[in-house]
């Protein structure tokens, strides 16, 4: 079976240079971020079958890196000007 990873770089491959900065100038992203890479190895080993877990407790965790996928996207495309998709037009 193969099993995808969805690295952060690989999805925003636009937004490298504001992923690499927020790295870096942002402690609390960087954090997120290494949270964010190191579930979606888990769930790629537990896909492929390395690692056990009951079908609920991988989806629990699919649907906790798809939260935490979505707000570092949002904080990328902000660091990166472009509208966060918050539906004010970034202006608040």
């Amino acid at each position: 079976m193969h099993v995808e990873h969805h690295p952060l770089i690989k999805d925003f491959p636009e937004l490298r240079g504001a992923l690499h900065e927020l790295r870096l100038g942002d402690a609390n992203f960087a954090r997120l971020a290494d949270t964010y890479e190191t579930l979606d190895k888990r769930i790629c080993r537990i896909e492929a079958g390395s690692e056990l877990l009951s079908d609920e407790a991988l989806l629990a965790l699919k649907q906790e890196r798809v939260g935490l996928k979505d707000d570092l996207a949002r904080r990328l495309k902000r660091a990166a000007g472009q509208c966060c998709g918050c539906g004010n037009g970034c202006k608040g």
